[in-house]
Parts: structure tokens; sequence; C-alpha cells
């Protein structure tokens, strides 16, 4: 297959500095809002880069479940591949591609676990069979079937045939904690807008353009 003729000039308005809100967050929460009421499939879903140890990287979509001036939060496995890369080497990259509206954010920071009444509190308001699935998932290990998973699964719905499902002493949540956050917007003749906000020692925010 060719695909060098796959080409898209890109229409999006001008973007300038001045157009910005001077904090990345307030900013993020306007793009966001417009990928939301847009219909952008999953505008909540980004992609997480992790670095192990010897330094290589490996990524995978993921899904923010709660944005403030904290930081960037998704739950998972604690035994995932992501979760050990993040235990290794805890700077992460976060990257929402929010294609149709020609704009992308990227995401530079550290992550590390929220708290235990944090992951619970977000466990309980998922629905009962993802409670379910989170109890007989192995994330990342090797298994034989599909039919091993199910075996577990008719398991799991036996063992919390009634009551509420306890969260998982292996399942929670991390907090992606910002240094720096890109906004990119698509221009024509691929000219890009590029503001780039970063996270001084005072924890103050200063913005650039950056060439695209």
């Amino acid at each position: 297959m060719d695909i060098k003729g796959f080409r898209k000039d890109y229409k999006s308005p001008v973007l300038k500095k001045h157009m910005l809100a001077p904090d990345p967050f307030k900013q993020f929460e306007l793009w966001f809002n417009d990928a939301c009421n847009n219909n952008i499939a999953e505008p909540n879903a980004m992609t997480l880069a992790t670095v192990n140890a010897a330094g290589h990287p490996s990524q995978r979509t993921v899904l923010l479940k709660l944005f403030d001036i904290d930081g960037f939060v998704f739950f998972t496995n604690y035994k995932s591949r992501k979760a050990k890369e993040m235990a290794e080497n805890s700077h992460v990259s976060l990257l929402f591609p929010w294609i149709p509206l020609e704009r992308q954010v990227t995401v530079m920071g550290v992550a590390s676990k929220v708290t235990a009444t944090e992951s619970a509190k977000y466990f309980a308001s998922r629905p009962r069979e993802s409670q379910i699935g989170a109890w007989i998932s192995n994330q990342s290990s090797i298994i034989t079937s599909r039919n091993l998973l199910l075996t577990e699964l008719e398991k799991a719905k036996n063992k919390f045939l009634q009551g509420k499902i306890p969260l998982p002493d292996f399942w929670g949540g991390y907090r992606v904690v910002p240094q720096s956050i890109e906004f990119w917007q698509g221009r024509t003749s691929r000219l890009h807008d590029r503001f780039l906000y970063t996270k001084s020692e005072a924890g103050l925010w200063t913005v650039e353009r950056l060439a695209p």
C-alpha cells in the first residue's frame, strides 16, 4: 500500500498567546469541553507513555477520570506493565489526540499513586461488571485462553453475589503532576500553532510559542 499521498491541510483558525488562559488547567478544561461538545469519541482517552529502568518505552491508551490543579488522574491494575514501569521511572507523558478538532495536548510530568480513599471512591462509582472485572484480570500477564477469563468471571460473580464489591488491594489510581503542558493546533502548510506551558520551581507557569 502506498500511503505517501495520505495528506490533509489543516484549516484551524489562528491561535495566539493572548488567546490562551494564563493557567494551563483552565486552558485544558476549555479544550476538553470543546472535545466533549463536538462529540469526539472518548474525549478522555489519552496515550500514556512510560519508560522502564532499562530505558525501553511503551505506550497504551487509558482513560482520564479526573483533572484539576493537582494533576491528571487515571486508574489501573497495580500489577500491570505500566504500573511496574512507573515504579521504576515515575516520569511519564500523556497525549490527548483530538484529531477531528485538529488539536492535541501533551502533558509531561511525574506519576504517583493516589490515596486508597480516592481509589475506593472511584471504584465504588464503577458499574458492578467493571468492579468484578478488576478482580479477575491479572493485567499484562500471559493467559492460555479467553475461556480462562470467563471461568474466573463466573467464580467472581458467585463470590460477590450480594453486597458491595470491595476495592482490590492491587487496583487504584495514579495522578500525573505536570511539569509542562503543550497545546498544539493544526494550521495550513504544516505551520502549526504550538504553545508550551512550563512550571518553574516557584510553582509559576510561563507560556512560550514553539516552532511547528
